[in-house]
C-alpha cells in the first residue's frame, strides 16, 4: 500500500497547496527515533547545546519573511501575529541557552560525610541528568511557539534531550522548513541532524509514543487526543512521563462592584480577549460570571457592541470550523440559553464571533447545561448571570482544572476591601495562573511564568512556558561514596564548571 500523502492546505479556501511529505511508517518512525537517540553524547556538552540554541534562533530570524509567508498560507493567522510569535520563539530559544549557561537547572547538591548525624550521613552528591529522546506533539494554533521549534523542543534540547516532533497536519510545510533550519544550526556545532526528527501522520504519532527509546513526551492539543496518548504512555511496558496540555475553560469572575465601576472597560476587554486569534487561544476566557442587574447589563451592552464590531475570521482548518458551528448550535439549543450576538458561520470559509448567556443557577448543579462547562474552540464565550455570591461559589466548585482563572475587582476590592482575597482563594485551586484585573490571553515567556494547571488543563504539575519547563526532561541522580576522580565534573568539590550549588547546606553562586 502506498504511503498516504501529506498536503499543505489553505484554510482560507480549503484547497490543497502542495504535497509536503508522506505519512511515516512504523519502520520510518523507528529510524528517526534511533537517529535522535544516537545524538545524546553530542548534546552532553552544555556549551555546545547553548550555542546550538542561539544559532537556531539566528537561523529562524534570518528566514523570517519566508517562514511567516508559509505559516500564514497554512494557518491564516496573519503576518502581524505570526511575526510576533516567531520573535517570541527566538527569544525563548535564547532564554533557554542562558539557562543552560547558568547551570542552576542541574540542582547540584553536595553533602560531605557527617558521622555525628542520626543516622550518619555518607558522602552524597546529587544533580539532574537528561531523560533521553523526547517526543513532541505540535499544536495547531501556535505554529511557531508550540510546534517544531516551540517550548517543548527548546526546553528538551536545553536539558540535553534530542527530540522527535510529530508534525501538526495544519502546518506541515512550515514544520519541514523549521526542522531543516534547526538541523542546519545543529550541524554548525557538530551535532548530527538527527537531533531534531520530524514525522507526519496520525499512526506515526501513535508509534512514536510507544517507541522504547522515547523517554518522555510533550503534547498540546485536545482532551480526547491528549488523553489517548497519555494512556498509551502509561500503558507501555516502561511507562514514561507525559506532559500534556489538553483543554481549559479559563473562568472569569466579575464582581458586582467591578461591573458598576467599569462596565464598559470590562466588556470591551473581554471582547478583545475572547476573539483574539479568532478565539483559538488555549487561554481564551470561555466562562464569565457576571452579576445580574443594571451593572451587569451595562457590561453586556459593552460586550455586545464590541463583539458585533468584530470581523468574521478563518479558523485553522475546516474541521475546526465545522466543530465550532456544531458546538455553538448544540449550546444555543439548551433551555434559557440566549445569544445576544449569535456566533456561527460567517461565510463559506469563515466564522463570526458571538457570546451566549445563561442563568448561573443552571450551571450550579449537574444537568444538561454541563456542556457549557466544556471548552468550545473558537470565538465564543458563555456569560453566566448570577444573583448571589453563593451562586458564584456553586459554579466554581463544578469547574474542572484550568490553565488560568481571572477576577475583575473594583478599585476598593483590589485595595483589600471586600471579597477580593476570598475570591482569589476560591480560584487558586482551579488554575495554574490566577489574574487580577487582566485578561488571560498572552502568556509571557518569563522565569516566573506557569503555563499549566490541574487536569484536564495539563496532565502534570509542570509548566510548558518559562525557564522551569526544562525540569520536565530531567531526573535526579545521587552518587554515594564515589571517589572524586570518578565523579562527573558537576559534582566535584572544586566545582571546575563554576555551577550554582548547595554545598554542605550552604547555597553557593
Amino acid at each position: 500500500m502506498a504511503a498516504a500523502p501529506v498536503w499543505s492546505v489553505d484554510p482560507r479556501t480549503g484547497k490543497q497547496r502542495e504535497q509536503v511529505a508522506v505519512e511515516a511508517t512504523a519502520q520510518e518512525v523507528d529510524a528517526v527515533v534511533r537517529a535522535a537517540h544516537a545524538t545524546r553524547d553530542a548534546l552532553a556538552d552544555r556549551g555546545v547545546r547553548a550555542a546550538f540554541l542561539r544559532t537556531a534562533a539566528d537561523r529562524l530570524e534570518g528566514a523570517r519573511e519566508h517562514l511567516v509567508e508559509v505559516a500564514d498560507a497554512e494557518t491564516a493567522l496573519g503576518p502581524v501575529r505570526l511575526t510576533g510569535e516567531l520573535a517570541r520563539t527566538c527569544y525563548q530559544l535564547r532564554a533557554f541557552a542562558d539557562i543552560v549557561d547558568e547551570g542552576a537547572f542541574l540542582d547540584v547538591v553536595v553533602n560531605h560525610p557527617d558521622d555525628t548525624a542520626t543516622p550518619p550521613v555518607p558522602d552524597l552528591r546529587r544533580y539532574k541528568v537528561p531523560l533521553g529522546v523526547v517526543a513532541v506533539y505540535s499544536a495547531s494554533n501556535f505554529p511557531f511557539a508550540f510546534s517544531v521549534a516551540g517550548g517543548d523542543t527548546a526546553s528538551a534540547l536545553a536539558a540535553g534531550c534530542p527530540v522527535v516532533v510529530k508534525s501538526h497536519p495544519d502546518h506541515p510545510a512550515l514544520s519541514e522548513l523549521v526542522a531543516s533550519l534547526l538541523r542546519t544550526a545543529a550541524a554548525e556545532h557538530g551535532v548530527d541532524k538527527g537531533v531534531v526528527g520530524l514525522v507526519h501522520g496520525f499512526e506515526a504519532g501513535v508509534e512514536l509514543i510507544k517507541h522504547p527509546l522515547v523517554a518522555a513526551a510533550g503534547f498540546t492539543g485536545s482532551v480526547r487526543g491528549g488523553r489517548a496518548l497519555f494512556d498509551a504512555a502509561a500503558a507501555r511496558p516502561t511507562p514514561i512521563p507525559f506532559h500534556g496540555e489538553l483543554g481549559s475553560l479559563n473562568p472569569v469572575v466579575v464582581t458586582e462592584a467591578a461591573a458598576a465601576e467599569r462596565a464598559e472597560t470590562i466588556g470591551t476587554g473581554l471582547a478583545g480577549s475572547m476573539t483574539l486569534g479568532v478565539g483559538q487561544f488555549c487561554v481564551k476566557p470561555g466562562l464569565v460570571l457576571v452579576p445580574s442587574g443594571s451593572a451587569g447589563d451595562g457590561l453586556l451592552k459593552s460586550l455586545t457592541d464590541a463583539v458585533s464590531d468584530t470581523d468574521a475570521g478563518v479558523l485553522l482548518d475546516h474541521r475546526m470550523r465545522d466543530n465550532f458551528i456544531a458546538g455553538v448550535a448544540e449550546r444555543t439549543a439548551l433551555p434559557e440559553v440566549e445569544s445576544p450576538v449569535t456566533p456561527g458561520a460567517g461565510g463559506e470559509h469563515t466564522v463570526s464571533a458571538g457570546f451566549l448567556t445563561v442563568p448561573a443557577a443552571r450551571l450550579a448543579a449537574r444537568g444538561e447545561h454541563d456542556l457549557l462547562l466544556e471548552e468550545c474552540f473558537g470565538p465564543v464565550t458563555v456569560v453566566a448571570r448570577y444573583d448571589s455570591e453563593d451562586e458564584v461559589k456553586a459554579v466554581l466548585t463544578r469547574l474542572p482544572g484550568n490553565l488560568t482563572a481571572t477576577v475583575q475587582l473594583s478599585s476598593e476590592e483590589a485595595a483589600g476591601q471586600g471579597r477580593g482575597a476570598e475570591i482569589l482563594a476560591e480560584l487558586t485551586p482551579l488554575a495554574g495562573r490566577v489574574l487580577v484585573n487582566g485578561w488571560p490571553t498572552g502568556v509571557a515567556v518569563a522565569p516566573a511564568q506557569h503555563h499549566g494547571g490541574p487536569y484536564p488543563a495539563t496532565t502534570s504539575t509542570s509548566t510548558s512556558v518559562g525557564g522551569t519547563a526544562i525540569e520536565r526532561w530531567l531526573r535526579p541522580v545521587a552518587y554515594q561514596g564515589t571517589p572524586e576522580a570518578l565523579l562527573p565534573p558537576e559534582l566535584r568539590d572544586d566545582n571546575p564548571l563554576g555551577l550554582p550549588r548547595r554545598f554542605n547546606g550552604r547555597l553557593e553562586r
